[in-house]
């Protein structure tokens, strides 16, 4: 797919998660980003959790961000399950400070933080047979990345051809805000973290294998993610 502007290789946007209908015409929903690409799968520890933030808390936290390129419109919290909101949790791991771990079996990201502790995201994973796990890195970083439908996108839902040429930055955009890129050893991996404005999509499987936050929670993570960054995924 061309994302920014580069090349990133065919067959590698169909697994983001976007607003819409679970299945059918083309909606964001449908389009999703991403092919399967096997890893070596692996275990690290739970975590014990803290308080959460209250919904009122939660309403200011995912509100507006009007100050963006496309400005972002608040998220209806009442659609997402409060375990999903972001907070801070105890979390053991060996993993450095920095580290993003995602456990799809949950529906979480994790960002390991000081101290023993991690700031954790709700987030909508892979659906059955299209989830991976290993080890990988933040290879590039895009902010209202261009997507373009890969071919074999293209040849199931032939509506979604007149993206072939790209879709531009925005709201509508699948990739939405922000996206990392995970690679391994060099290549892209065709899977991205992505910032997702479908608040009932959290703590859901519906992708190609992409993880997606909540815009405001994808922003955040983006904003304290450099290129390099270990990832760990975690075995569904």
């Amino acid at each position: 797919m061309i994302m920014d502007g580069e090349n990133t290789g065919a067959g590698a946007t169909e697994g983001v998660a976007l607003p819409g209908r679970r299945a059918g015409l083309l909606t964001r929903r449908s389009f999703l980003v991403g092919s399967a690409v096997g890893a070596s799968a692996l275990g690290l520890a739970g975590c014990v959790t803290t308080d959460g933030m209250s919904f009122a808390e939660a309403s200011r936290v995912y509100g507006p961000v009007p100050d963006e390129k496309f400005p972002i419109p608040a998220v209806d919290v009442s659609k997402v399950d409060p375990k999903y909101y972001r907070r801070t949790v105890r979390y053991d791991t060996k993993e450095a400070p920095g580290t993003i771990i995602v456990d799809p079996a949950n529906y979480y990201v994790y960002r390991i933080e000081d101290d023993g502790n991690a700031t954790r995201y709700g987030a909508n994973v892979g659906r059955d047979g299209f989830r991976w796990s290993g080890d990988a890195y933040v290879g590039r970083k895009a902010e209202w990345a261009t997507w373009t439908p890969p071919k074999e996108m293209i040849k199931r839902q032939p509506e979604a051809a007149k993206y072939a040429g790209g879709m531009p930055g925005g709201l509508d955009n699948p990739l939405g805000a922000r996206t990392l890129y995970l690679y391994q050893n060099g290549a892209y991996t065709l899977y991205t973290i992505y910032a997702s404005s479908d608040a009932e999509s959290i703590g859901s499987g519906i992708t190609s294998g992409c993880v997606g936050l909540l815009s405001q929670d994808m922003i955040h993570l983006y904003s304290r993610t450099p290129v390099k960054t270990k990832v760990v995924v975690l075995p569904a």
